[in-house]
């Protein structure tokens, strides 16, 4: 199959104004065939021909850090820190384990939004209540076959037992509640291990390698240091991203102090200490981290994921983004779940990383300017999913994820900076077409893959049968609501030599 884009303009990071003249682009099966104005003899008589109007042909948008386990929820919860939060997130509760179809729906609710707002690739750290299972694994890499987006999935979850992974409630629980969080889940690492040789094995690769795997250890807390070997192992053997969260709450930062494994130790310097951190290795957050923190993360290559709108939704913090970027530290951007955002969308993400980092820093020459949040948005992203050499810009040879905006509409009127208006003023409104490996997936009309209004209206139908049981979760998790604020603002409380809440002035 080949299409033939012409008369568009080409976004180009390299060039003065971040766009070329009018031209044309050749995509032949999955690839970046040619680039220039006149391509008529390269161009197959059978080609789908798409009239440009002299629009801006994009990079396909890389959503670099998701969880799509929760899309059916937006919208249920009050902004929360991040502890308290995953009390009503996730409970381990058998009662919401989902049927095959179940996840393959509340795949699609975010899979289909990202693709009408330009979006052609997810890295979808997927976790699993109570534990994965072939069958749903199956189903969310199923959705994610079925409706043509490029997404590289990993199994989210902990093994330990609730009390190794926080501080302070040992001391805070009666002996009751504290003997039900001494148990580690039943589903151990060799069962996790198996759950990934069946991802890997099914699915890595899969449709021509628009479908792959990553490796997730969820946190360095929240795991042996046995399994994150054997997960690191796993990532080698088959060059698959790992998926960190780190530091991402300052709570996490006292932890360091609390469990005797960390021996004060930043979780950023534990695991360079089990010589974990690499190149392959995307760290999520990474907002209470200090200069030696960031250093060690420079030094090994490794990816931080940004999630701005996240971050302030669970009230984390703000991370420093020139620190990042003045060691060359590969930045990428994310929606983080559903839940933490209540959109999927990565032109709010894009637009707020350019506005965050202004308050704290009264040196504006320091402050993110737009070139560099679409370099995050782009060729951060690639680089972070192991694609630096295939996605990120559109050049020869490159993978064909693309994405059309129509410059005839009010975000561009009148067009004076290119990179500006797409970082502060397009929404995703403006998506002409989205083209994932060479084939058009949205057509600015609708999706061409799958029939959107009967996902919605499944998903409707679903979810409106699983309130009772989002309801007894709420009940369980008030619970324990007292314990978690207490052990919350009792980490609050603790100085740890830094701050990444701007303008708080507590201890």
């Amino acid at each position: 199959m080949s299409v033939l884009f012409r008369n568009v303009r080409v976004y180009d990071g390299g060039l003065a104004e971040g766009v070329t003249a009018p031209t044309s682009v050749l995509v032949m099966g999955d690839t970046i065939a040619a680039i220039g104005a006149d391509l008529a003899a390269a161009t197959p008589a059978d080609a789908e021909v798409i009239e440009g109007n002299g629009d801006l042909l994009i990079p396909g948008l890389i959503n670099a850090h998701f969880h799509s386990p929760v899309n059916h929820m937006k919208g249920m919860l009050p902004n929360l820190p991040l502890e308290i939060f995953m009390l009503y997130e996730s409970p381990d509760l058998e009662a919401l384990r989902p049927s095959p179809r179940e996840a393959y729906v509340r795949t699609m609710l975010a899979a289909m939004e990202m693709l009408k707002t330009g979006a052609t690739s997810v890295q979808d750290d997927a976790f699993f209540v109570p534990h994965p299972t072939p069958e749903v694994i199956d189903a969310v890499m199923q959705a994610y076959r079925d409706v043509g987006i490029r997404a590289t999935v990993a199994l989210d979850q902990p093994e330990l037992a609730e009390l190794e992974k926080l501080p302070f409630l040992a001391e805070l629980l009666p002996d009751a509640m504290r003997q039900e969080l001494a148990h580690p889940p039943a589903f151990g690492s060799e069962r996790l291990l198996e759950s990934y040789r069946h991802l890997i094995d099914a699915w890595h690769g899969a449709e021509g390698g628009r479908l792959s795997a990553a490796v997730s250890c969820s946190a360095p807390q929240r795991i042996s240091p046995e399994y994150m070997g054997a997960l690191d192992d796993l990532s080698r053997a088959h060059d698959l991203p790992f998926y960190v969260h780190m530091l991402e709450t300052k709570l996490q930062r006292v932890l360091a102090h609390e469990q005797p494994r960390f021996a004060g130790r930043s979780l950023v310097r534990y695991t360079h200490d089990l010589g974990l951190l690499s190149d392959r290795m995307n760290i999520i957050h990474a907002i209470w981290m200090d200069d030696a923190d960031y250093d060690l993360i420079a030094a090994s290559g490794a990816s931080v994921a940004h999630n701005p709108i996240s971050n302030l939704r669970l009230g984390s913090g703000v991370m420093p983004f020139r620190t990042l970027r003045e060691r060359k530290i590969n930045i990428c951007l994310g929606t983080d779940e559903a839940i933490a955002d209540d959109a999927v969308n990565m032109w709010g993400v894009a637009k707020q990383a350019a506005l965050i980092h202004t308050i704290g820093d009264p040196d504006y020459k320091r402050w993110p300017d737009a070139s560099e949040i679409l370099d995050c948005l782009f060729r951060g992203g690639a680089k972070a999913m192991r694609r630096g050499d295939s996605l990120g810009a559109i050049e020869v040879g490159r993978l064909a994820d693309l994405a059309l905006i129509d410059l005839d509409t009010a975000a561009f009127t009148p067009l004076n900076d290119i990179r500006r208006q797409l970082v502060f003023c397009e929404n995703g409104a403006g998506v002409r077409a989205t083209m994932v490996a060479g084939r058009i997936v949205y057509d600015g009309a609708r999706l061409t893959t799958v029939d959107e209004r009967a996902l919605r209206a499944e998903a409707r139908e679903i979810f409106s049968g699983r309130k009772a049981a989002l309801e007894g979760a709420r009940s369980e998790a008030a619970r324990w609501l007292p314990y978690y604020e207490a052990m919350v603002a009792k980490a609050a409380a603790r100085d740890v030599g830094f701050n990444r809440w701007l303008g708080y002035s507590g201890a």
